[in-house]
């Protein structure tokens, strides 16, 4: 079983950048999910222990709170709290990594730093249509999680043997996350050979399971149960279903970020149901709703996803955004279910 990432020419140049930086970047996506957090966390432990580099971990903003728990979570320097730290590491740098993502809208505010930096720029990822200008862009779709892809480039680059617990730890929590606890986008053997790996460094799965998702506050659990009751719109003979997240749901519930997350996946435990939307308000910017998108089998949610909500991702999971009020968006989704009614019954 081949676990090499990188062909020789990438794997040359993978190892000149590391070797010849001194000071290096490495930052994931806004809003930042398991994958995005652990590849960071994962690839800077890489870096700093075994490289012997200076590195800073940058995301645009906060992360779930039941993600806290993951090993060096602390170390993170948020832009929205700390710009000028974060400017500064950016002026230092010499090298950046982009993981989990590959254009530069998916870190917002914090694109100008990105587009203006001088330093050379690698792209881990696993989504379609890269857009980041990259000296190594390493983008492979097939991929269950970018997760998996830092773990084959630690394997390629002799760094296994000396991964700790800790670093398992962080690489297994992306993975997991990004397949759903491995119920999609994970079929290949590879991601089981991987897992027996990172199991013989001493993780507890389950125990990181129960971190992820069985982690909520009763207030969490009661906002779910509600959605769920009172909010959910489904659409038999589409086998199809959509549900809204309003700021007034959040208040009542007393919403903290990651309350919903995984919550667009229940309606898929539905008899025969293809394609799940969930629709959540910005709790501080007017008319702007955040989209996510999962399906099973063939539905393409990634090609919904470009069409109608600006946005993008994989087959089964995707996501994107629309700057509008919640009712203007539930008839942009009921646009959607039409425009895809023939696919959605056959």
């Amino acid at each position: 079983m081949d676990m090499n990432l990188l062909d020789a020419e990438e794997e040359k140049c993978l190892r000149q950048y590391i070797a010849e930086a001194q000071h290096i970047v490495v930052c994931g996506h806004k809003s930042p999910d398991g994958d995005a957090l652990s590849s960071c966390l994962g690839w800077s432990k890489f870096l700093r222990e075994q490289c012997g580099k200076d590195v800073t971990a940058i995301i645009p903003d906060a992360f779930p709170d039941f993600l806290k728990w993951l090993p060096d979570s602390h170390t993170l320097v948020r832009f929205d709290k700390h710009p000028d730290k974060v400017k500064e590491a950016f002026d230092k740098a010499d090298l950046i990594f982009c993981l989990d993502f590959a254009e530069y809208e998916r870190v917002e505010n914090m694109s100008e730093l990105l587009r203006q930096a001088k330093a050379d720029i690698s792209t881990v990822d696993h989504h379609i249509s890269p857009k980041i200008v990259s000296a190594l862009l390493v983008s492979r779709p097939g991929m269950s999680s970018t997760a998996e892809m830092i773990f084959r480039l630690i394997w390629q680059l002799g760094g296994f043997e000396k991964m700790d617990k800790a670093l398992a730890v962080q690489l297994y929590c992306g993975m997991m996350t990004d397949t759903g606890g491995f119920t999609f986008n994970s079929t290949r053997p590879e991601i089981y050979f991987i897992i027996g790996q990172l199991l013989s460094k001493g993780i507890d799965k389950d125990k990181i399971y129960r971190y992820v998702f069985n982690n909520y506050s009763q207030w969490a659990i009661r906002l779910r149960g509600y959605i769920m009751y009172q909010k959910l719109n489904v659409f038999e003979e589409l086998h199809a279903s959509y549900f809204t997240i309003t700021r007034q749901d959040m208040q009542h519930f007393h919403f903290i970020k990651g309350d919903a997350e995984g919550l667009v996946n229940e309606p898929l435990r539905i008899k025969g149901m293809k394609l799940s939307i969930s629709m959540r308000e910005d709790d501080r910017r007017d008319n702007t709703i955040w989209v996510s998108l999962r399906s099973v089998d063939d539905f393409p949610c990634n090609e919904m996803a470009g069409l109608f909500f600006n946005g993008g991702g994989h087959l089964n999971a995707s996501g994107g955004h629309l700057n509008c009020s919640m009712e203007e968006a539930e008839k942009v989704v009921r646009e959607a279910f039409a425009h895809y009614a023939d696919r959605l019954k056959g």
